[in-house]
């Protein structure tokens, strides 16, 4: 059994804004959401800047009480969750509603803040009674999807597939398989992470992968320029509802956008660095392609994963060459995370959201900071301002440590 499936709703904190409209203003708008860190004191640290959420209230959407049992990752996604279902008016009113509802949304590194802190006050005191008695379920990857599962009632799996960067790219195209075969209706998809902690930072650096430019901290972030230094950190969730079309239709949802491709690889090559030729993102993009009866001249967009890293961007400019053949010189190709940062596996589900705010607006958001490009890195990168162009088919790339490679295809909605 093969069935359609659709958006009809999504939700969105990212360090440009907590909300989707406006995060997605802003990225239309091609402004910066990297500054330098506020959360802890940089002195000795070689990285000052990353992309944080400002003025976070988490009581907007969980009792404070509640507060004291959930890492900060868990209330961007308990926040992303809860707009997303007001967003699509999703109510689940019996057991069989309840029951073909799943909640798939992970986290690339799960409560490593909560952990940070336990382990420090543990270290600090010597006492193991000073240990939250929370600091398991705050520690596990799957947090936020059990406090959302509970809190919306949906008793279908809630199993998340954890692939580095990826994540959440993979959760989304993991429900996408789950509601086409007919063992769902309806799922919550996405992710969160909130990696912005002394030990996140320092570890990535020491890796030679963050940027350390600090100067202009909104300058940090530069994809596919010939002077890119590395990734800026970032933070966030990203969940969109996702629906069997006949189920979404018989409801009266509003229908944002079809999901039509998901493609999934490992490279098997190396713990951090990708496959230099690209083959496992090569197999990803066609198996998309393939899955959703494309072929590489119907893609009229592509939100590329695009750190800012050397390797990555090279990588990636080399795959879509290869897959998508002459017609990749053609195709806009924008990374937003110039503008959002990178939030770990969070940042591949908040650019699901933008590819399906692309095919709405019908624009291609821009690369910011591409002054200066990289001769290898030859494509249209849409540099410095958002551009309208039709748009049918975009694909969205997400890549990971330890070799993930993931696209997405989605599709403007027709009857």
């Amino acid at each position: 059994m093969t069935r359609r499936v659709v958006v009809t709703g999504y939700g969105m904190i990212s360090p440009l804004g907590q909300s989707v409209d406006e995060t997605w203003e802003n990225i239309k708008a091609g402004k910066s959401g990297i500054d330098f860190i506020t959360r802890f004191e940089t002195d000795k640290y070689n990285v000052k800047v990353a992309a944080e959420i400002k003025n976070w209230d988490a009581t907007r959407y969980v009792p404070a009480k509640e507060l004291r049992r959930m890492d900060r990752f868990q209330t961007f996604i308990v926040a992303s969750a809860q707009d997303a279902v007001k967003h699509s008016h999703l109510e689940l009113t019996d057991d069989r509603s309840r029951q073909r509802t799943s909640v798939i949304i992970g986290s690339s590194v799960g409560g490593i803040e909560a952990y940070f802190d336990n382990a420090k006050l543990l270290f600090d005191t010597g006492d193991p009674r000073r240990i939250s008695p929370f600091g398991i379920p705050m520690l596990l990857v799957d947090g936020g999807s059990n406090h959302v599962s509970i809190k919306l009632g949906a008793r279908g799996t809630s199993a998340t597939p954890i692939s580095a960067c990826a994540t959440g790219a993979d959760c989304i195209g993991h429900a996408f398989d789950l509601i086409r075969l007919g063992r769902l209706d309806q799922a919550l998809a996405g992710c969160g992470d909130a990696p912005i902690i002394p030990i996140g930072i320092a570890a990535f650096d020491r890796m030679g992968a963050c940027s350390r430019e600090d100067e202009i901290p909104s300058r940090a972030s530069r994809p596919f320029a010939k002077d890119r230094p590395g990734l800026v950190f970032g933070e966030g969730a990203g969940v969109v509802i996702l629906e069997e079309l006949e189920h979404a239709k018989a409801r009266g949802a509003t229908i944002y956008a079809e999901i039509v491709g998901f493609g999934t690889t490992s490279d098997a090559f190396h713990l951090t660095a990708p496959q230099p030729d690209g083959l496992g993102a090569i197999a990803a993009m066609q198996m998309a392609l393939d899955d959703a009866g494309l072929q590489g001249q119907d893609i009229d967009y592509i939100n590329a994963h695009g750190t800012g890293t050397p390797l990555n961007d090279l990588m990636e400019t080399k795959a879509v060459k290869h897959v998508l053949g002459e017609h990749a010189y053609n195709v806009p190709m924008s990374s937003t995370k110039s503008m959002t940062g990178h939030g770990m596996g969070a940042t591949a589900a908040m650019e699901a959201i933008f590819s399906c705010l692309a095919i709405r607006d019908q624009i291609a958001p821009p690369t910011i900071n591409l002054n200066d490009p990289d001769p290898e890195c030859d494509l249209d990168y849409v540099a410095h301002v958002a551009r309208p162009i039709p748009i049918e088919h975009v694909m969205s790339n997400s890549f990971g440590f330890g070799g993930h490679n993931v696209a997405l295809i989605f599709r403007a909605y027709a009857n």
